[in-house]
């Protein structure tokens, strides 16, 4: 899914710099740059995974890679019965997860790759493009149900949030973020991250919950298409209700300097007891080639620094 031309660059970019890619010859054998391995990858990031691990297998022509998108829920489900060795997702093993793997004599390693934002898409054809804090945390309250009571000049009426699934991390976030046992009638799921986009580019009262690496990369033919069919929302701080104040879209910028007020952390969570490929995957990604992927993606690295830079005319 990744375009060719992003894929080409990075991949001259990276091979001209390292002078990898050869190896030895394939076997079963697996190393943290040889065989055959799977990968649970939540569905929010799996255009960075694709990119990563394209840029991965070039490198090292003796690794294959499987990939397994799916909900948070699931992913880590399967990573718990053994299912998968590696998976990327937005939080860490609870205590009780991590007692239920040390029970048996696997003791994971979590590595933080990224800083994520949780992005709110509209319809090109809704007038509105900026919430307030107060506001989008009303609407997942349940106490603002239209659009007029967000704006009195609205021609819009019913509001309908639209998330990528009911298990996936986008719903678990704002449960825990607002403090809610369940979420409001005005939510309410479709499949995948794809499917939001298409839902709210048909449905000019839609507001969409996904995460930022779907519509942040604009040469990735996916994302950049995306991009084209819908509008992102730009939040104020909390308690702004200036509306001539500032609001924040998640450029990475404002994501790093804690401006955008919804983010989060992406983690490589590794099961493998051995230095095997699960540990090179995750070893790439957190390293310099690897957080370079992660920046031309649309999310803020890890382990490189991001600033916002004002340019003077």
């Amino acid at each position: 899914m990744i375009s060719r031309l992003a894929g080409f660059f990075i991949i001259c970019g990276i091979v001209l710099l390292s002078g990898c890619g050869g190896g030895p010859k394939p076997t079963d054998t697996d190393s943290p740059t040889m065989g055959k391995f799977k990968i649970g990858i939540d569905d929010s990031y799996s255009l960075l995974l694709q990119a990563e691990l394209y840029t991965f297998e070039s490198l090292y022509p003796y690794s294959r890679i499987d990939t397994m998108c799916r909900n948070e829920a699931d992913i880590i489900n399967a990573f718990l019965k053994d299912s998968i060795q590696l998976i990327v997702v937005s939080r860490k093993l609870t205590q009780e997860e991590e007692n239920q793997l040390n029970s048996r004599q696997v003791f994971p390693k979590t590595t933080k790759i990224a800083y994520d934002a949780v992005a709110f898409i509209m319809n090109k054809e809704n007038p509105d493009s900026n919430l307030f804090y107060d506001q989008v945390k009303s609407i997942f309250e349940g106490k603002t149900k239209t659009w007029k009571e967000i704006n009195p000049k609205s021609k819009l009426n019913e509001l309908k949030i639209v998330f990528d699934n009911y298990k996936s991390a986008n719903t678990r976030y704002f449960r825990e973020k607002f403090n809610l046992t369940k979420l409001p009638p005005t939510c309410f799921a479709v499949m995948n991250n794809a499917e939001v986009i298409s839902f709210v580019e048909k449905n000019k009262g839609a507001i969409g919950v996904i995460s930022v690496n779907w519509i942040s990369d604009k040469e990735d033919t996916v994302s950049h298409s995306f991009l084209n069919k819908v509008k992102v929302v730009s939040i104020s701080a909390p308690g702004s209700k200036d509306p001539n104040g500032e609001f924040y879209n998640p450029h990475p910028g404002y994501i790093a300097e804690g401006f955008y007020p919804f983010t989060r952390e992406v983690y490589c969570i590794n099961r493998q007891v051995y230095m095997g490929l699960a540990y090179g995957i995750s070893s790439f990604i957190a390293g310099e080639k690897g957080q370079l992927i992660v920046l031309h993606s649309g999310m803020v690295p890890a382990a490189m620094p991001v600033r916002l830079m004002e340019v003077k005319h």
